[in-house]
């Protein structure tokens, strides 16, 4: 076992009030007859000298008296008491209490039951090796590492490996967790772990669509998630979701591109969702919607992404007008246009998307529908035609001013009205 002392790292890496409150827990756990760890991805990136965001603590006792009895007047605090763990939200740090648990499976792929155990069976419990280390913050001991699996060997090697060789049959969740360490840290899976890995993949068979959808959205909230889809395709993880479902160079370069856009997180994640089922069959999306139990919001942005692809010839119409792209792409959600443009191998199609997103669905009539009613116009579906009118004669440049807008409506009821009294005549 490992004498190594890391607390000078914690020291460094960390906020000095993030620092002080960890010494202050580990202070309140040891008058308790408590212990207090961090451990998994924390200690691992503090190895590394990564970034650090979220921190994991486990207790070797009750998780709930330690944070309750902790300074944290300006955190939000969630206590999960099914769990036994809380979650802490202080500045701009998420810090995740648990107590220290043994897991046993009753069968591959089912949700571990769990009871209370040492810090040496918590780490047992867990996926890989850089992710089993643990830090005391016993005032006697603070920063002191544990690493009774060894994972500093592979973190220096640049290794993923598992503890034991039922890890991916009792959770093959770990699958997906493992190709995501690979890919995120430049690691390679080491080779008895990787022939493992190809052994149990029939296991993704026995977790949840929910479980399954969880990996794939961490996939995609990663720097890089093209490597990571790359590396699944290549181990034949992706073709268990779909056959058409395909991590190439495509792909790749999509997501590039995407990300040049400068889009928020939340939207780059439903347009990497909608560019990764971009060449499957609107059957084929129907199945692994349903499969995954994608909520309804990206489910939406994904139908209408390959609703879209289907209508895209029109927009390489050398002679479309403004109005003709408006009304094609008005009714769709922004990210499967964008997803749409950046599919799209023709110049003009880019470009006709390009115009509306950023001046074509800015255009607003100067009359709305109280104008039109001032006018004389009957309420109902008359109204919106005109308006309908009205927007497609301002995006074509027919009209520019509010009067214009008027004189056209009055020139429309006119012949309206013509209309019908040749007809009674």
């Amino acid at each position: 076992m490992s004498s190594t002392n890391i607390g000078s790292k914690i020291t460094k890496k960390l906020s000095a009030d993030l620092g002080s409150l960890l010494r202050t827990a580990g202070e309140i756990a040891d008058g308790k007859g408590m212990e207090l760890y961090l451990v998994g991805g924390v200690v691992r990136d503090l190895l590394l000298n990564l970034s650090i965001m979220d921190i994991d603590i486990v207790v070797v006792g009750d998780a709930f008296e330690i944070v309750k009895l902790l300074p944290l007047k300006k955190a939000n605090i969630q206590l999960h008491n099914d769990f036994g763990t809380a979650k802490v939200k202080l500045d701009k740090w998420n810090i995740d209490f648990a107590m220290a648990r043994s897991e046993t499976y009753s069968r591959p792929g089912a949700l571990p039951n769990v009871m209370p155990s040492t810090i040496e069976n918590d780490l047992v419990r867990r996926d890989f090796t850089i992710n089993a280390m643990a830090v005391s913050l016993k005032p006697k001991n603070f920063g002191e590492l544990m690493d009774p699996h060894h994972g500093q060997t592979d973190l220096k090697n640049k290794t993923i490996r598992i503890l034991h060789e039922n890890s991916f049959v009792d959770d093959a969740t770990r699958i997906w967790r493992a190709i995501r360490y690979e890919q995120r840290l430049d690691f390679a899976i080491e080779p008895y772990t990787l022939k493992l890995l190809e052994r149990d993949l029939n296991m993704l068979e026995t977790i949840t669509g929910d479980r399954i959808r969880h990996e794939i959205e961490l996939v995609l909230k990663e720097k890089l998630p093209e490597k990571v889809l790359h590396r699944a395709d290549e181990l034949k993880i992706l073709t268990l979701l779909s056959k058409e479902l395909a991590g190439n160079n495509w792909l790749a370069e999509k997501y590039n591109e995407a990300r040049e856009l400068g889009l928020t997180d939340s939207s780059l994640t439903s347009i990497y969702l909608a560019l990764l089922f971009y060449q499957i069959s609107d059957k084929e999306l129907e199945q692994l919607v349903k499969r995954l139990k994608i909520n309804n919001k990206l489910v939406r942005i994904c139908k209408e992404t390959l609703d879209l692809k289907n209508k895209l010839k029109v927009l390489n119409n050398p002679k479309i007008t403004p109005s003709d792209i408006f009304f094609l792409l008005y009714e769709y959600s922004q990210p499967a246009i964008i997803a749409n443009s950046l599919a799209t191998d023709s110049a003009r199609i880019e470009q006709n998307i390009d115009n509306y997103l950023t001046k074509l669905r800015h255009v607003k009539t100067r009359l709305n529908g109280d104008d039109l009613k001032k006018m004389g116009i009957s309420a109902g579906p008359e109204i919106k035609r005109i308006l309908h009118m009205l927007q497609a004669a301002r995006l074509d440049g027919k009209v520019t001013t509010k009067q214009g807008e008027s004189r056209m409506v009055y020139a429309y009821s006119d012949t309206k009205r013509n209309a019908r009294e040749n007809i009674l005549n």
